[in-house]
């Protein structure tokens, strides 16, 4: 299956420059975790709700704080034409939950979670891809040392 057939295409975006604030509120509204960050038409980074608790919240950093201050700058994506199979591997890898999807041209055309897998997922991937993602460590450690 391609990643185009279970991806969320309704995709919120935010700038580096506005505020925590102003991506909490965006995350809230959409009941979502995540938001791509673009600059121009470039993708940039990303925010989740956990950055703006670990990296802003819990540094004391207040909700005026720029998103560029606590984003992650290190994009991770996948494509649109993607097979879902080799992009829940993928995840487990490098341990995220959610990844971007551009197309060839890298054009932001949604996103692409664990969740969408699992409601079409007949191999199972999901679930190896969760148990991958939960191992300790990994570059993706909120605060750069081990997990406990």
């Amino acid at each position: 299956m391609k990643v185009s057939e279970v991806m969320t295409r309704d995709v919120q975006l935010i700038e580096p420059t506005q505020t925590i604030r102003d991506a909490a509120k965006l995350m809230a509204e959409m009941d979502a975790g995540i938001m791509p960050i673009r600059e121009g038409d470039r993708l940039v980074g990303l925010i989740t709700d956990r950055d703006i608790a670990v990296r802003a919240v819990a540094e004391g950093k207040g909700p005026d704080t720029p998103v560029r201050e606590v984003m992650t700058q290190d994009a991770k994506y996948c494509y649109e034409d993607d097979d879902t199979n080799d992009v829940a591997r993928n995840m487990a890898d490098i341990q995220v939950r959610r990844l971007p999807v551009l197309t060839r041209d890298k054009r932001l055309v949604g996103i692409i979670s664990l969740g969408d897998m699992a409601v079409s997922d007949g191999s199972g991937r999901a679930g190896e891809a969760v148990a991958g993602i939960s191992q300790p460590g990994g570059q993706h450690s909120q605060t750069g040392g081990p997990r406990h």
